[in-house]
């Protein structure tokens, strides 16, 4: 294909007699001794490889077994690395009646260091980054030879430039404005001819796309942003690959891809996992279809392929020295894989953490997919956390819908809180109110800056792990109806032709800057509170347009109050006596106001307030 060449020149081989060379492809590329696992699958691929008989001699390094495929151009071998086998390069030996290949691998030690994979946590608040629309940092690797979709900014769906070396110039911004952690849309090689810039195409699981920046500049990002107590949380897809990916050209074997003649789209009906009256057929319509037609869908059921991608995760996990992986389309795939694919991957590493996507508003349903969760089929994953869209829907609608005379707007978020005992770990969910596949947030609510702050408030001060998109810091919105090109806009000042740069605050409108300021004031109160990360929740009933909740610890109490009214309300505070007990003052977090808090407290129209109970 179009841009695979320089693989093989890449790929260390000793061949006698003199030939070019059967192979083109050995992923992983390294691996690492001193896994729990011991076994590690190397895939080898190369024209009429199959023909090749394959030995390895190197102490405490055991090939167990050789799979072949219905394609002559792979070798899947198996080999056992004990905990003997020291760090350093071993021959791989190919041989046939005509050739006699070696190609040397190398074993390296992992990283000793909990701290180089510690996983995202409460204590975090993640800034979600679409990297190739964020900051433009390296011009040179705009456009790459051999790659269809050029750049081009006039197009929503098209390149913009942004990539790895724009972001790593900015982490300075990043950590002012109090984030600890960085989740990037994904950053492989995504080599389609259009529209590849959300990075949800995969091409090669072993290679960042290099309209972002090499594997190197990942690495180096990585540890840069750790160097400033940022962690970063890859984005991963196992569910579908890029129809430009390599394997189209020469799939391993029929069953690789679900449906790959037929190629009917998914019904995307993610519940019938759940649904105890689900029929086979719509189950299977749902997992195994496409996700879109330029998606094709992986079949995981494929013990092979199962083991790649597993591999894959634990390989970049350890490269780099990540912090978490945020699974995309979580629920599509076979769902005993993603079991086994997170129970590998947090057997290897125990402090990580784990987040998947699955879109249901209903909080079982996401509770099915939490570790710990005892579900009626017997069903048992090993996902640490998930994305809260359920909390997102709920504080989004209580923040606009009107409720009727007897009820508050704020019923329909202390409603589903209440039932938070569906989840095993309601504090590891990831909580959020926009992101790239969803209305900005400041558009949803209508403009309404009071509304945005009680948005980000109740974000940063609710349990779990908030998650705010890039932008929403400075009230960027995106038009009506919901356009993914212009939600995944470009951030002001990541190009040298922008108008206003929010990175210095040049340009931006005095909303802009309003919003920024109390951003960045919320978040870095937020990352030295323990009270907020691991504190107890109780809250009590909204009424009217009055909602409240505490987090509170043996030592330290917060509370939270909004009034979602357009009328100040005077609030008593002896209904709060159980929390408050014979505390006398408590200060605003926002507006620095301290208050005796004996009797009453004035709560001003569309306000929200973060008290400190002294």
């Amino acid at each position: 294909m179009r841009h695979r060449i320089a693989t093989a020149l890449l790929i260390l081989t000793i061949v006698t007699p003199v030939f070019a060379g059967p192979i083109d492809r050995v992923e992983p590329p390294f691996w690492w001794q001193g896994f729990e696992h011991n076994e590690l699958q190397i895939m080898i691929h190369g024209h009429g490889i199959a023909a090749f008989d394959v030995s390895i001699d190197h102490p405490g390094v055991t090939l167990d077994r050789v799979e072949k495929v219905e394609s002559d151009n792979y070798l899947f071998l198996y080999i056992n690395i004990d905990d003997s086998a020291k760090a350093g390069t071993f021959d791989i030996l190919l041989e046939n009646d005509n050739f006699r290949v070696k190609h040397k691998y190398e074993l390296k030690s992992k990283n000793p260091d909990p701290a180089y994979t510690q996983g995202f946590s409460p204590a975090d608040t993640i800034y979600l980054i679409t990297p190739d629309r964020f900051a433009n940092g390296d011009p040179s690797n705009d456009t790459i030879a051999g790659f269809d979709d050029a750049l081009n900014r006039d197009d929503d769906y098209g390149r913009h430039g942004g990539d790895l070396a724009g972001i790593e110039q900015h982490l300075d911004y990043i950590e002012d404005m109090g984030f600890t952690a960085i989740w990037l849309n994904p950053i492989l090689e995504n080599a389609m001819q259009n529209s590849s810039y959300h990075g949800y195409s995969t091409t090669d699981y072993y290679r960042v796309d290099p309209r972002f920046g090499s594997n190197a500049d990942y690495r180096d990002f990585v540890g840069a942003a750790r160097q400033q107590g940022i962690g970063v949380i890859m984005d991963m897809i196992v569910n579908h690959i890029g129809s430009e990916h390599w394997w189209m050209d020469d799939l391993p074997a029929p069953d690789w891809l679900n449906q790959p003649d037929k190629r009917t789209v998914s019904t995307h009906a993610a519940t019938t996992h759940q649904d105890p009256y689900a029929s086979d057929y719509d189950k299977a319509a749902h997992t195994d279809g496409w996700f879109v037609d330029t998606m094709p869908d992986l079949n995981q059921r494929n013990p092979l392929l199962a083991d790649y991608l597993t591999q894959n995760a634990i390989w970049w996990i350890e490269y780099v020295g990540l912090s978490g992986i945020r699974q995309d389309t979580h629920s599509y795939p076979d769902k005993h894989y993603m079991a086994e694919w997170s129970r590998r991957i947090m057997q290897e590493f125990p402090q990580f953490n784990l987040t998947g996507e699955d879109t249901s508003e209903n909080p079982a349903v996401i509770a099915y997919w939490q570790n710990g969760k005892v579900n009626s089929d017997g069903f048992k994953s090993y996902m640490p956390s998930m994305l809260d869209f359920p909390l997102r829907n709920a504080v989004l609608n209580s923040l606009t819908e009107e409720a009727p005379w007897w009820s508050s707007p704020w019923s329909t978020v202390y409603n589903l809180l209440a039932g938070d005992f569906v989840y095993p770990d309601p504090w590891n969910l990831v909580t959020f109110v926009d992101n790239h596949d969803r209305l900005r947030v400041f558009t949803w609510l209508e403009k309404d800056y009071d509304l945005f702050r009680m948005a980000m408030v109740f974000c940063a001060t609710m349990r779990g792990i908030p998650q705010i998109y890039y932008g929403t810091e400075i009230v960027m919105d995106s038009p009506r109806p919901k356009h993914d090109g212009v939600i995944r806009t470009e951030f002001p000042g990541g190009w040298p032709d922008h108008d206003k740069n929010a990175f210095t605050g040049h340009g931006l409108t005095a909303e802009e800057r309003r919003a920024q300021t109390f951003m960045r004031k919320l978040l870095t109160w937020r990352k030295n509170k323990t009270v907020i990360h691991t504190g107890k929740l109780m809250q009590f009933t909204p009424i009217t347009n009055v909602y409240a909740y505490f987090r509170y610890a043996d030592h330290e109490t917060v509370m939270v109050v909004f009034n979602r009214g357009e009328e100040s309300v005077s609030l008593d505070m002896e209904r709060f006596e159980e929390r408050l007990r014979d505390s006398k003052y408590a200060e605003d977090v926002l507006s620095g106001k301290r208050f005796n808090i004996e009797s009453e407290i004035k709560l001003e129209p569309m306000s929200v307030m973060i008290l400190e109970i002294e």
